[in-house]
């Protein structure tokens, strides 16, 4: 029996040397008077040097000494004890950080003895003779054309490329640094040869996966988790993309096992649009993206969506709609793969042709490649999922009937556990983020606030009946599941986010703006401008003063959107003539008379921005689902995507704001309604009737026996007129008069949508 807690809301902390467990502990007054009971730590375990973020941990895995060590963790939890807070912290099974080899032990150790490290178990390692560097492990880090001859043995007997360090076998060290390179377990490739030896993180050289799959390495890096639960000072684990891993469903049951089943587990997983998650998962769900999808989509104007499919049309010469973005992700998934991945499609092609070494290879490379572009998930060897690629792999075969066999073959072959099923899932995972995350989401913008990580840019809309069969299902299935609104790897934070979306609301005022904006400035790129254009106006300051900070702020974040597009400039081949003007188009747009336009709308549509920034934390932290509130946005904030969103936080400003109020009266009523929001919380959308009936959203929380929290707010706000709301009722549960917890006012039977939001957009109503 089950005895894990029912948290109330969790609140993310990113630590990093300059913001440490003592840090951590200095704001915990702060998180009580929020009214939240979990802390959600970044990585705690010691990271590569001048790590921000913690993802690329270093063996053996510790408590990172530059956090606090041990000590400072214990002093941290508490501190927290003591407030009645509990821990939660963010671990890495799927990679470790090898972007200098020789600080990590593991991995020295494999280039220094090959197979025959006691290592070699531990990363996924391509030794065979056909890898493309005769069963060497292939570095990537040369330059394009090859030249070995910058190598050098250094000091201390390593082979050095430039600031790269290797080590060197045993017996090994004598001749030149060409000579000792070629006697080396290793070979330096050039960085775009399409070979690398070891499995990473996506596209990450200096993040090599590893075999969890294996025993040995699952125990040698949960052997510290699990002594600080064994110690009692974690109340639960967030995983990092386990989609990553060999077998994800066999490494959360041995987690499960190790947690135990009193403390929560939760996984990092991205799902897509019509993806449920699996629901034989031993944890209490995902930590959100697919929430943030949804809440988004709520308040996106369907009318507006049609204008701005126009305007995208008329600037960029494509709609960006569905049928678009479903053409584009498919070439992009071929694109990428072909580019990106040769070494992991060459592996899974070897690992399918295993069980019938007579099946043409090429044809099962085209088979894989199609089927990867064609899944819509990041893996499908999910038990409920399995039926997808079966289906897939059907009509993939119906429009390419060369490829039947190959495909054929592919199902029989993922039809039960091994390598044929993991590398296919594990090449689909990575391919999935760097073709859609990574790079369409830079390279269209008919509304940028929908490409999000685990966001719908093809249908970027959601009806009310929608959203309340969504969260009707949810308190059902996964009620202790977290729902986010901002994260560290969100590309735009909720609040920028919200105003974007604001445009679905004023799409003829915006393409205004935008003839203003092509009129008068010089515009290097149409796509490029129009895309930037929408995330300045997300992040325009309400006074419309633009500091130098800022307008830096969106020059790096031109910078990267533009690299990770990849097509006018790109991380490998900068164009700096292009980020030049797109630099200058920047100082443009943010000062003179085009700055003027901008403020001017920005003003306009401020009420219902506000409104509806308001709303979204509202449901986020009262529709079914953990809340989880990403450091700062208690306030309003204007973050871009990483590292923007991970900027020192002001923990000293007051709560005497319109989102700090909200989220304190919203988790005080989820601590006063425990039964009401936890495991045994049910859901109900509420009726409304009037002509502002589609502005409406409303819903009640409470048990079986009867709701007990009522929640009122509205969408579209911009168009919402105080006749129409006035003339809107919304019924609410029979059997007792609704108490409004900000005002005291009473309800009962019905209310309308003006009186509930008389004087605050969202109104939250507990039984009287």
């Amino acid at each position: 029996m089950t005895t894990r807690p029912e948290p109330r809301a969790t609140y993310r902390l990113q630590l990093h040397s300059d913001f440490d467990f003592a840090d951590a502990a200095a704001v915990l007054d702060h998180l009580v008077e929020l009214g939240v009971s979990h802390v959600y730590l970044s990585p705690i375990g010691t990271a590569s040097a001048g790590s921000t973020h913690g993802y690329d941990w270093l063996p053996p895995p510790a408590v990172a000494p530059a956090l606090g060590g041990l000590d400072g963790l214990r002093e941290l939890r508490a501190a927290a004890t003591a407030r009645g807070l509990g821990l939660i912290i963010d671990i890495v099974p799927n990679h470790t950080g090898v972007a200098d080899a020789l600080a990590n032990p593991w991995f020295a150790d494999l280039l220094r003895h090959g197979r025959d490290s006691e290592y070699a178990t531990y990363f996924d390692v391509d030794f065979t003779d056909d890898n493309g560097v005769g069963g060497k492990i292939a570095l990537p880090v040369v330059a394009a054309d090859g030249d070995l001859s910058p190598l050098e043995i250094d000091a201390d007997g390593h082979l050095r490329y430039y600031d790269h360090a290797f080590p060197v076998a045993p017996g090994t060290g004598d001749g030149t640094a060409v000579q000792v390179h070629d006697r080396q377990h290793y070979r330096l490739v050039p960085w775009n040869s399409g070979l690398i030896g070891y499995r990473r993180f996506f596209t990450v050289n200096e993040l090599a996966g590893l075999r969890q799959e294996v025993p040995e390495v699952y125990d040698a890096t949960h052997g510290w988790l699990r002594d600080l639960l064994d110690a009692d000072l974690i109340d639960g684990v967030r995983v990092d993309h386990p989609d990553g891993l060999w077998d994800p469903q066999d490494y959360l049951r041995r987690l499960r096992a190790d947690v135990g089943d009193d403390r929560l587990l939760y996984i990092e997983k991205i799902l897509g649009p019509d993806e449920p998650l699996e629901p034989t998962l031993p944890v209490e769900g995902t930590t959100g993206y697919d929430q943030m999808r949804i809440i988004d989509a709520l308040f996106v104007a369907p009318s507006g969506v049609m204008q701005l499919t126009e305007l995208h049309e008329r600037i960029t010469g494509e709609t960006g709609d569905g049928r678009w973005i479903e053409a584009a992700e498919h070439q992009r998934k071929l694109t990428t793969l072909r580019e990106s991945f040769p070494t992991e499609l060459r592996r899974l092609v070897r690992a399918v042709a295993d069980s019938d070494p007579s099946a043409d290879r090429d044809d099962i490379a085209a088979a894989c490649a199609e089927l990867i572009a064609a899944l819509g998930v990041y893996r499908a060897d999910y038990p409920s999922l399995r039926p997808r690629l079966v289906a897939v792999a059907t009509r993939i075969a119906d429009q390419n009937p060369e490829l039947s066999a190959a495909l054929d073959l592919i199902v029989r072959a993922t039809a039960v556990p091994g390598a044929a099923t993991s590398r296919l899932a594990q090449t689909c995972g990575a391919v999935t983020a760097k073709s859609v995350e990574d790079s369409l989401f830079y390279r269209t913008a008919r509304l940028v606030s929908a490409q999000e990580v685990g966001g719908d840019p093809a249908n970027p809309i959601l009806s009310i009946r929608e959203f309340h069969q969504h969260y009707t299902e949810r308190a059902e299935h996964w009620p202790l599941a977290m729902t986010a609104s901002s994260t560290h790897d969100t590309k735009r934070g909720e609040d920028v986010r919200a105003r974007i979306a604001v445009l679905s609301q004023v799409p003829d005022r915006w393409s205004r703006l935008v003839e203003t904006v092509w009129r008068d400035t010089d515009i290097p790129d149409d796509f490029t401008c129009y895309f930037l254009l929408q995330n300045v106006f997300g992040v325009w300051p309400a006074d419309g003063e633009i500091t130098d900070e800022l307008r830096d702020r969106l020059v790096e974040y031109a910078r990267k959107a533009t690299r990770e597009a990849g097509l006018r400039t790109t991380w490998t081949d900068v164009d700096e003539d292009f980020e030049t003007a797109v630099h200058t188009w920047i100082d443009q747009v943010t000062t003179g008379p085009v700055a003027a336009e901008v403020t001017e709308l920005v003003r306009r549509v401020t009420s219902a921005w506000e409104q509806e920034a308001l709303a979204r934390k509202a449901i986020a932290i009262l529709a079914p689902g953990v809340p989880d509130i990403y450091q700062g946005t208690e306030w309003w904030e204007d973050s871009l995507v990483d590292p923007d969103n991970r900027r020192p936080v002001d923990f000293g400003r007051s709560l005497d704001h319109p989102k700090s109020h909200l989220v304190r009266s919203a988790l005080t009523t989820r601590a006063a309604h425990p039964d009401a929001f936890g495991t045994a919380g049910t859901y109900r959308g509420l009726d409304a009737d009037g002509p502002a009936s589609d502005h409406v959203i409303a819903f009640a929380r409470g048990t079986a026996d009867a709701a007990t929290v009522v929640t009122i707010t509205a969408r579209y706000t911009h168009s919402l007129d105080a006749a129409s709301a006035g003339a809107t009722t919304i019924g609410l549960p029979a059997g007792s008069r609704w108490r409004d917890v900000r005002t005291g006012a009473v309800h009962d039977g019905t209310v309308d949508l003006a009186t509930a939001r008389q004087t605050h957009p969202v109104a939250i109503l507990v039984r009287d």
